[in-house]
């Protein structure tokens, strides 16, 4: 049930944790974890079925809400979670794999047509 925000003595900002403060790079959680992170316990920490319910449901949102700077990791098994980490930390993977929109992105500026600018040949002086 609703309450008058006069019922209560104090209130605090609602400000959650910026993605990058939250995951340290070329680490992968899945959801449950993101929502022990979020509330500032250790991925791995024991909590009761009710709790990590309560978790989840605060975690599935801020994903969704930062996922343009995130990306996703295919489930290791079909039963498995998905894993999620900060999409910066892909571009220098320590297997020395980058991601592969910034290497798509890297290829258009190096064809000239990123910015859709052509590309114009000197030496016959036409575009």
């Amino acid at each position: 049930m609703p309450k008058p925000r006069s019922a209560f003595d104090e209130t605090f900002p609602c400000d959650f944790y910026e993605p990058e403060e939250l995951f340290e790079p070329g680490v992968l959680y899945t959801i449950p974890e993101i929502g022990r992170l979020l509330q500032g316990l250790d991925p791995d920490a024991e909590i009761d079925p009710d709790t990590e319910a309560v978790l989840v449901d605060w975690a599935v949102p801020w994903v969704m809400v930062n996922a343009d700077r995130l990306i996703v990791a295919e489930p290791p098994a079909e039963n498995s979670p998905g894993y999620y980490g900060l999409a910066e930390a892909d571009a220098g993977d320590a297997d020395g794999t980058a991601d592969a929109t910034a290497a798509g992105a890297a290829d258009a500026t190096a064809a000239g047509d990123a910015d859709d600018t052509p590309v114009t040949d000197s030496s016959s002086g036409s575009q």
